[in-house]
């Protein structure tokens, strides 16, 4: 009886089974890179285009759940990882060597926990099983370093170039690192640009999957040269539910929209309070904010963070909260977010980096 189980038998029950976070089933989704059956025996090897180990065991039952159907089915060896590709980027901007996928982090304004955001959800990819850095493209108000708990000066083997700085796993650079803590940078905008794409183009990077840059806030010099100079694969959007957070979140939008870049989504930074006397929940800074911006332009939102004194303390001794309480609720709230944002990038384009230039014929 096993001997007539077909390929596309396999196929056709698979697609039965929605990725939770691809949104499509994993033949379409091309996850499905080996497939053996016959015998009453199936052998399959899927590779999910984002990282994933929080959720691998749960698509694993998703997908034998999809199979248990089958009539002749002796055996059923399922092996599941994840396999990040390099994905498009700007036009006329070469992808870097080492660097899979360059994700911004964006917002329109300070005080929104943009950095705090950058830095957990670096570690949160980490955490799914990526390799990732994290570079601190704040010139002025480099904050890495402490939220990091990491004082290293950066070591050169050239004279050239800098190793990165190794703090929980992710490779890491900051001018932080390079100056004291109480040096101002009085640089004008061309000096700080320079300083960001020689942090970037300098450092020694290894191999990874994805390179976070925390961009400081606005849509100024910096930003702009990273959309126009720097191959950047996405951006990500922090926001509070605040009508004045969202406007000029609502202006990085377009920022990033006008130079070509993809936005993967809206993350809203303190969505609520919960008080840690009482257990209350209020809406501080209003509510649903995210979720209108994400709608009003198509994008997704990733997730809702609460306003939370431990995510706080946790950058400020060092430590953020995704290492130091990794069963936590907020840290299960920065990997789902993690899980998404990837997963949204793994159905973007690949990159061809041999495309044809664009011609454009302009009448003169």
């Amino acid at each position: 009886m096993g001997n007539s189980l077909t390929r596309e038998q396999v196929e056709a029950a698979l697609k039965a089974y929605q990725d939770p976070y691809l949104k499509q089933d994993l033949v379409t989704a091309g996850a499905i890179k080996e497939l053996t059956a016959g015998d009453g025996r199936i052998s399959l090897v899927i590779r999910l285009g984002y990282p994933s180990a929080g959720v691998a065991a749960e698509i694993e039952a998703g997908v034998r759940a999809a199979l248990s159907g089958l009539a002749g089915v002796e055996s059923l060896t399922v092996s599941i990882g994840h396999e990040v590709i390099s994905h498009a980027v700007q036009k006329g901007v070469k992808p870097l060597p080492r660097i899979k996928n360059i994700v911004a982090v964006a917002s329109g304004k300070g005080g929104v926990g943009k950095s705090t955001t950058a830095v957990n959800l670096a570690l949160a990819l980490s955490a799914e099983g990526a390799e990732v850095g994290l570079l601190d493209a704040d010139i002025y108000g480099p904050s890495q370093p402490r939220m990091l708990g990491c004082n290293d000066k950066p070591q050169s083997r050239d004279g050239k170039s800098m190793e990165p700085i190794v703090c929980h796993g992710l490779q890491t650079m900051s001018i932080g690192y390079l100056i004291d803590d109480e040096t101002p940078m009085i640089w004008r905008g061309p000096m700080v640009t320079a300083a960001l794409q020689q942090l970037l183009g300098d450092t020694r990077w290894l191999d990874m999957d994805y390179l976070i840059i925390d961009l400081p806030p606005g849509t100024g010099d910096t930003q702009l040269t990273l959309a126009q100079k720097i191959p950047v694969s996405g951006a990500v959007i922090v926001t509070t539910p605040q009508d004045i957070a969202l406007l000029d979140a609502r202006k990085a939008v377009k920022m990033f929209e006008k130079v070509e870049v993809p936005v993967l989504g809206v993350i809203e930074n303190m969505s609520t309070h919960i008080c840690s006397q009482c257990g209350h929940e209020e809406h501080i800074f209003g509510a649903g904010g995210g979720q209108r911006m994400a709608q009003d332009y198509g994008i997704e939102l990733l997730g809702s963070l609460p306003l939370d004194l431990r995510i706080r303390q946790d950058v400020d001794e060092g430590r953020p909260t995704v290492i130091a309480q990794p069963d936590g609720p907020v840290a299960q709230a920065y990997r789902e977010i993690a899980r998404k944002l990837s997963a949204r990038l793994a159905l973007q384009a690949k990159d061809y980096s041999a495309r044809f230039p664009e011609i454009v014929i302009e009448n003169t």
